[in-house]
């Protein structure tokens, strides 16, 4: 491998590549002592078993320029030994099983290890070596170290086989089992942050949407109860408020609003309230109704209650329902020719066809 240097720029190339010469077990130790106090030695491993296993490709586009893996892995050896990666070896490579066996003797991991009286072991070699296998097997592949020569032993060994085990998976590991570091938390907290902003996000178009919905729901909610509730003026000074179906305590309140705001706005004199779409009446329904009465009477205005089915009547006989302070009449036309009378208006003649009613 050549190696020149560039005195000019301050660079060294080895073979051709930008590189840089650092003193293993002085230069080396210390930036990885650093690392590793600042993620613990864990999640130190695992970045540096990625890092070995993501910088594969240019040594596979060497490897695969021989007709065997092991020839090209042959040559590789020769190139990281005149690098300072040490003596690498196939112990031994079942194809059909998928699993290799891996040495390293000598490698810089395990020299500044040394240095530092410490063995974390050799994750970027394993990484290397599993990226390897992984290429070769075409299967994610994970490196289990046997041997370190960190604490002792002759070489580093590692057996890589084909495995559902991953760096990402293994971090995951180490945030549920709260073996995070502050660099873990660091990215989990970001991970949050940016979870809590996307559903503030979402959160927010939803309540835009909500209000866009609400004020359509108002809308047709104000639609159905002018439907609902039709107040007409039959004649100057006369109001008509046909009732159809059941009266709630809402509903009710609603009438009242309305027919008052009429009466009030019109001047009215008497409001005729229609009961023919009414077909079944309890004390509750029949309390809400003298509730809009008195307080129609109380804004001036004589209120008529017209057409009670008979069986309504028969119902409010049953009940108890006193409504003798009521002016009731047969039907609408009864009820109109009641209150023109009383205002001293003769009242048309024929009657009233069906649709002027």
């Amino acid at each position: 491998m050549s190696v020149s240097f560039d005195m000019q720029k301050g660079m060294v190339a080895c073979g051709g590549h930008p590189s840089v010469i650092m003193w293993t077990e002085t230069t080396v130790a210390g930036l990885m002592l650093g690392l590793s106090r600042m993620v613990g030695v864990e999640r130190f491993n695992l970045a540096l078993q990625s890092g070995g296993r993501d910088s594969v490709d240019g040594d596979w586009a060497h490897i695969a320029t021989f007709p065997t893996f092991e020839e090209g892995f042959a040559s590789l050896a020769v190139i990281a030994a005149a690098a300072g990666w040490g003596l690498w070896e196939i112990v031994s490579l079942d194809r059909e099983r998928e699993i290799g066996r891996f040495r390293c003797k000598n490698g810089w991991e395990a020299t500044y290890q040394r240095a530092l009286s410490v063995c974390w072991g050799s994750g970027m070699m394993g990484g290397k070596f599993s990226g390897f296998c992984a290429r070769l097997f075409g299967s994610n592949c994970w490196a289990q170290q046997i041997t370190f020569q960190a604490r002792g032993d002759e070489a580093d060994e590692f057996i890589v086989r084909p495995s559902d085990r991953t760096v990402e998976g293994d971090l995951e590991r180490l945030l549920a089992a709260d073996a995070a570091t502050r660099a873990d938390l660091a990215v989990a907290l970001e991970r949050l942050r940016l979870e809590v902003e996307e559903r503030r996000t979402t959160e927010d178009a939803l309540r835009r949407t909500e209000k866009e919905n609400a004020f359509l729901i108002e809308q047709q909610e104000r639609t159905i109860t002018a439907l609902s509730t039709p107040i007409i003026q039959v004649w100057e000074g006369i109001l008509t408020l046909p009732i159809v179906g059941q009266v709630s305590g809402a509903r009710a309140t609603t009438i009242m609003q309305a027919l008052l705001h009429e009466i009030v706005q019109r001047s009215a004199h008497f409001a005729i309230l229609d009961l023919t779409g009414v077909d079944t009446l309890d004390a509750e329904t029949a309390d809400h109704l003298l509730r809009i009465v008195r307080a129609a009477e109380l804004l001036g205005a004589r209120a008529i209650v017209s057409g009670i089915r008979p069986k309504v009547a028969q119902t409010i006989v049953e009940l108890g329902v006193d409504l003798s302070g009521l002016t009731t009449v047969a039907d609408l036309e009864e009820g109109l020719k009641t209150a023109l009378r009383s205002m001293g208006v003769r009242a048309p003649s024929p009657s009233l066809s069906s649709s002027q009613r």
